[in-house]
């Protein structure tokens, strides 16, 4: 389930973007701010946080002195924190929303901000882009995670492209693998848990062949549970987990200043379909009320929702002198999923679509970084991506209409960026960047209606059949200054632009809609952003603060439309449609707090504003914006999580959490209210979490955690396509869960 592999040692510490993320590894919520998971020297005082010390600029830096919004996670955060997969994160960066896509158990969707992108459509580019050690993964389809041999998480709030990688509006979630090892080191754990979860994990890595020149890791894990609910009808699970991944790297360090490293990953997920639970009788099945489990179905198409992953790249890192550093990597990635999606979540064909994704990608990457030692020191680096997205949708609408959705889109883009940063006077330093793409998108389109649903007898419509190409261009600035006010106090300022490329949507109805065959418009979001990281009471207080205000345009949107299949006057059948909605304001608060009263407890957590309304809707000629709300965007969100840790007597070391996670309510789709259609709600809520750890004074760890305690039951998405088709069915997050593992280091 991963791609790529980080490397690790001088040649990256010279960069600018990894000076970022080593600097982070000590980062809000992580336990590598603890004096006791800090060296051993730190250990004896226990009494500051103190963040992780690195000398990425040939000067020593911390996470405080980075004007950045970010949060990350070292593993044992992660391991403490219960975080088995990305969506375990939502709560715990302030204004991320982050879970798994309607139907799917592995589909991420993500928004940072309010930017984000719902719909898993082949051909459009997510709002938050998702990057496995440095390389950017284009289709959501199995790009949620899940959490085995990691490094760190990062999550990176704000547009991204003038230090990295693919252009990105809403910001970056970053997975970095472990590093490649010169002892032997790996771990095995067991974890078991209630609804039959049983997930075994275990890496090994090392010198091969008693040189550490060439190093190697190979890390595997099987993800397993029972369904949280089941097809009544069949009596099979809904909602379970089933996953097998591998991941391996190699490396060749030839000498002080070279090294070559080659990484690969696969994973296989059979999990089944998720289940929905139908929030309003459809009133094309008459008599067949919503079940009482918010898990249960009735669904009549078979239970697959099956996804396979693989990918590989190659890493070279040269160090040319003492001043210049260069990194080039390649990847390629491939992803298949193959899923029924029974919309109305009944034995009735009204609503039955079996849906083919197929994705591949390669992606190259040089990336040059100078720091002379002097005032001024930068990256810069040219982006190149080439990816091929497609698949098939076959749909069924009262087994009386079939449409048969197919196409591909072909993606190649080019890119320069450059971000340097210069230091004005020993308080004050300037960083200027920008970033140029020119991307080309092609989309070959055939959608067409069949007149039996085995999709053999064509009926003669063509909803649509082109074959079309666009291009996009745009130079994306950034600016900032951040001024050391205080040995502790940074105050900073940002303005940058971010960028999203428009396309052609696949599932275009021209006969009905003529203008969904044409394309739709790039987003642009102008972002400024103030802040600060302070640190009080010699370090035992963190706390970092941040206010953003962004103007966002052309925003893209996905909404489900109604149309006449059949022409008898009736909307009967519905497309997705997409389109470019207008302007938006999005503006917020953002505060990231870590207190450490003593050596043994520890306050962290978050709470975060976010104001996001459209200025301009433009529907049917008619400007609805005040009509209209922003999914995924609630207005207030926060987390609180205390801690307790002790030394024991016997050497081992004991901790307990609880945690408590709010968030107001908010609008999960996108729908148009003029037209009678419902948006998917959810209320304000909140949930609870806990956790034991216990570390022996050796390799064993113990842990029992328990997450959504007080088994909340609250909507993530859902489907509304009532006017059409009757459908009107929410996805539930997880309910209580608890875990106990076991856990061998070596």
């Amino acid at each position: 389930m991963k791609q790529g592999k980080h490397p690790r040692g001088a040649i990256v510490g010279r960069t600018v973007r990894n000076y970022l993320s080593l600097a982070i590894a000590g980062a809000l919520l992580a336990p590598a701010a603890w004096a006791q998971d800090a060296a051993p020297a730190a250990q004896a005082e226990a009494k500051t946080l103190g963040g992780l010390t690195v000398t990425a600029r040939k000067r020593e830096e911390t996470l405080q002195e980075v004007p950045v919004a970010i949060t990350a996670f070292t593993p044992e955060a992660l391991d403490r924190l219960n975080v088995e997969d990305l969506s375990d994160l939502d709560a715990l960066v302030p204004n991320l929303t982050v879970y798994a896509a309607r139907g799917s158990s592995s589909t991420i969707t993500a928004y940072i901000r309010g930017i984000g992108q719902s719909d898993p459509l082949w051909g459009v580019d997510p709002g938050v882009g998702i990057y496995m050690d440095d390389v950017y993964i284009a289709r959501p389809q199995g790009a949620l995670l899940d959490v085995f041999d990691v490094e760190r998480v990062e999550v990176l709030r704000g547009p991204q492209g003038t230090l990295y990688g693919k252009n990105t509006i809403g910001g970056a979630i970053k997975y970095i693998s472990r590093g490649l090892p010169t002892s032997l080191d790996g771990f095995a754990s067991v974890t078991v848990g209630n609804y039959g979860q049983l997930d075994v994990k275990a890496a090994i890595g090392g010198p091969i062949g008693g040189d550490d020149a060439l190093r190697g890791r190979i890390s595997v894990a099987s993800l397993n549970r029972d369904g949280f609910g089941r097809n009544v009808v069949t009596g099979q699970d809904v909602s379970d987990k089933e996953v097998l991944a591998l991941r391996g790297s190699l490396g060749a360090y030839v000498s002080d200043d070279l090294d070559i490293q080659f990484a690969f990953d696969w994973m296989d997920d059979q999990s089944g379909v998720r289940g929905a639970k139908m929030l309003a009788p459809n009133r094309f099945a008459p008599g067949q009320a919503p079940l009482d489990d918010r898990y249960d179905v009735r669904n009549g198409m078979p239970n697959v929702n099956d996804t396979t992953i693989k990918g590989a790249s190659a890493t070279v890192n040269w160090r040319a002198n003492e001043d210049w550093a260069f990194k080039y990597v390649i990847a390629k990635r491939e992803s298949d999923t193959e899923t029924n999606i029974d919309f109305d979540t009944l034995q009735n064909k009204i609503a039955d679509v079996k849906a083919f994704y197929r994705d591949q990608q390669v992606s190259h990457e040089l990336q040059a970084n100078y720091d002379g030692g002097g005032r001024a020191r930068g990256v810069m680096g040219i982006y190149g991506f080439d990816g091929e997205a497609g698949g098939q949708v076959l749909n069924n609408f009262f087994n009386l209409s079939f449409g048969d959705t197919q196409g591909t889109v072909y993606t190649e883009s080019i890119a320069a960026y450059a971000d340097w940063t210069f230091d004005l006077n020993d308080k004050l330093k300037l960083d200027v960047g920008v970033r140029y793409t020119d991307e080309d998108k092609r989309a070959k389109v055939l959608n067409r209606g069949y007149r039996d649903p085995a999709f053999t007898i064509p009926n003669g419509v063509i909803a649509a059949n082109f074959d079309r190409k666009i291009n996009f261009k745009n130079t994306s600035p950034k600016v900032s200054l951040d001024y050391q006010i205080a040995p502790d106090i940074l105050l900073y300022g940002l303005a940058t632009r971010g960028f999203k490329s428009g396309g052609y949507n696949i599932r275009a109805q021209a006969t009905a809609v003529p203008r969904s065959a044409e394309p739709f418009d790039d987003e642009v979001v102008d972002s400024y952003e103030i802040g600060s990281k302070m640190a009080f009471f010699d370090q035992r207080l963190f706390l970092n603060l941040a206010y953003f205000h962004n103007k966002y345009k052309d925003i893209q949107l996905s909404v489900f439309t109604a149309y006449d299949s059949n022409g008898d006057g009736t909307n009967d059948a519905f497309f997705g449609d997409f389109t470019n909605a207008g302007k938006g304001t999005v503006q917020g608060f953002e505060v990231e707090y870590q207190w450490l009263p003593n050596e043994h407890w520890l306050v962290s957590g978050n709470l975060a504003w976010l104001d996001a309304k459209y200025d301009e809707f433009m529907y049917a000629g008619i400007n609805i914006a005040d009509e209209q709300e922003f999914t995924n965007a609630p207005d207030f969100s926060g987390a609180i999580n205390v801690e307790y840790r002790t030394d024991l007597s016997d050497g081992s070391k004991l901790s307990a959490r609880a945690g408590y996670s709010y968030q107001s309510d908010v609008i999960a789709t996108t729908e148009i209210v003029r037209t009678g259609a419902l948006p998917i709600t959810q209320d304000g809520y909140g949930l609870v979490n806990a956790g034991v750890t216990w570390k022996s004074n050796g390799p064993w760890t113990l842990s029992l955690q328990g997450s959504n305690l007080t088994d909340k039951e609250y909507r993530t998405t859902g489907y509304s396509l009532n006017s059409a088709l009757g459908v009107y069915t929410g996805f539930y997050g997880p309910p209580r869960q608890y875990t106990f593992s076991v856990k061998y280091d070596f």
